[in-house]
């Protein structure tokens, strides 16, 4: 969130317990467009602020870390509870810390791929591996979300090379 909205906006957004809000403001096509980003933080914890996230959101971005299994596990579960909430938002599975991902060995990338390409099928989610320490697919995510959203055309291909940063929709 930071990486896309920028370091010297961290300061204006809304921070509480797991829970925090950033806004990103855009011109698209003439319109300004004012994107309201909220990150609900990843323990079970802070499950109740799922509600508050969701409700009104146009786009949810389900984030696991690729280096831990356990946290792609648990990705489908935060869909559900996001998807009680909101049945129209476009949904995105992100998967981060590409950086260390392309260190694992590759029978163990291959298995987190085709793990996360299965989820993303069953949310129907666009799939995208990204990270934030290099920067890597972190604007494309958003690009995406603004084509879709607007109608606007998408001229990013599908990419699923193994060691490159996977795009999949």
């Amino acid at each position: 969130m930071v990486k896309y909205v920028g370091d010297e906006e961290e300061q204006k957004g809304l921070q509480m317990r797991g829970l925090n809000l950033m806004d990103k403001v855009l011109v698209v096509r003439g319109a300004r467009i004012t994107f309201s980003i909220w990150d609900v933080g990843g323990e079970s914890r802070f499950r109740d602020h799922v509600p508050i996230a969701c409700k009104d959101a146009a786009a949810i971005l389900i984030m696991f870390d690729l280096t831990s299994r356990c946290t792609l596990n648990n990705a489908i579960d935060w869909y559900q509870r996001a998807r009680k909430w909101n049945k129209t938002a476009l949904p995105i599975l992100i998967g981060t810390k590409f950086d260390d991902f392309v260190q694992l060995p590759l029978e163990m990338q291959w298995m987190i791929i085709n793990q996360a390409r299965a989820y993303a099928r069953v949310m129907k989610a666009t799939l995208f591996f990204s990270s934030a320490t290099h920067n890597i697919n972190v604007n494309k995510i958003f690009k995406f979300i603004t084509a879709k959203l607007f109608n606007l055309p998408w001229t990013i291909e599908r990419n699923l090379t193994i060691g490159e940063p996977t795009i999949d929709f």
